[in-house]
């Protein structure tokens, strides 16, 4: 199976919380959408990996996408390195996605920064054919994504892009409410913590409202890029 894009998250719920507008919004034009978790969250505060892995998998159903995976890499521990890097570049060769949506470039949560700069350079790595990998029994050839885009996460980063999400934002609210064990729940007897709070969840609306705002339309998604955005265009800015 080819992807047209893949969201890698360090946590399961961080593809939901920052991108699923823009990817349900994709899916609706008939792209094929795919998810990699680098870890099981299982260091979370809330809820065990057990139960993030079934509120992942109903969120993936939520949103349709192709293929969901979780490289089980050690929540707050994984570093950028080779060992890392080969286990992702082996998934950008088998799927083949042409645009990648990656973790803040700077976050409060230190595994956002550090999955943001692992998947950046996986991703350039993933082109270089001298890096072989196998999968599956079979020697994998070089392939790298022509995009790679950071979303916003906690901190309010300056967009370089943004992406008109209106008429996806209830889809992206009824995958974030997935996790059930994660977010505002009245009804709750655990542990509170920053984003579970009414005020963290109310933000996920009324962030995506301002940058709706800002464009004119009524609800988007930012990201950041590592190379200037390029239009065939200049009215492709309207």
């Amino acid at each position: 199976m080819k992807l047209d894009i893949l969201a890698i998250g360090a946590h399961p719920d961080d593809v939901e919380l920052s991108c699923s507008g823009t990817l349900a919004k994709e899916i609706s034009r008939g792209k094929k959408v795919g998810i990699l978790d680098l870890t099981r969250g299982e260091l979370g505060t809330r809820g065990t990996a057990e139960t993030r892995d079934k509120e992942a998998e109903e969120a993936a159903k939520i949103l349709g996408v192709s293929m969901r995976k979780n490289l089980e890499f050690s929540d707050g521990f994984f570093s950028n390195n080779t060992a890392h890097q080969l286990e992702i570049i082996k998934v950008l060769r088998k799927y083949r996605p042409d645009v990648i949506f990656c973790n803040a470039i700077h976050d409060r949560h230190i595994d956002h920064g550090k999955g943001s700069r692992l998947v950046s350079d996986a991703c350039f790595l993933s082109g270089l054919k001298k890096i072989e990998t196998i999968c599956e029994g079979n020697a994998q050839k070089e392939w790298r994504p022509k995009l790679v885009y950071h979303y916003i996460q906690w901190y309010d980063i300056e967009p370089d892009v943004v992406v008109d999400i209106t008429g996806f934002m209830d889809k992206k609210i009824e995958c974030v409410k997935a996790y059930k064990t994660q977010f505002y729940d009245t009804q709750s007897k655990e542990p509170q913590t920053p984003i579970s709070s009414s005020n963290f969840f109310d933000s996920i609306t009324y962030r995506a409202r301002n940058l709706g705002r800002i464009i004119g339309t009524e609800h988007a998604e930012g990201f950041t890029v590592e190379r200037y955005p390029a239009v065939d265009s200049i009215f492709d800015l309207i």
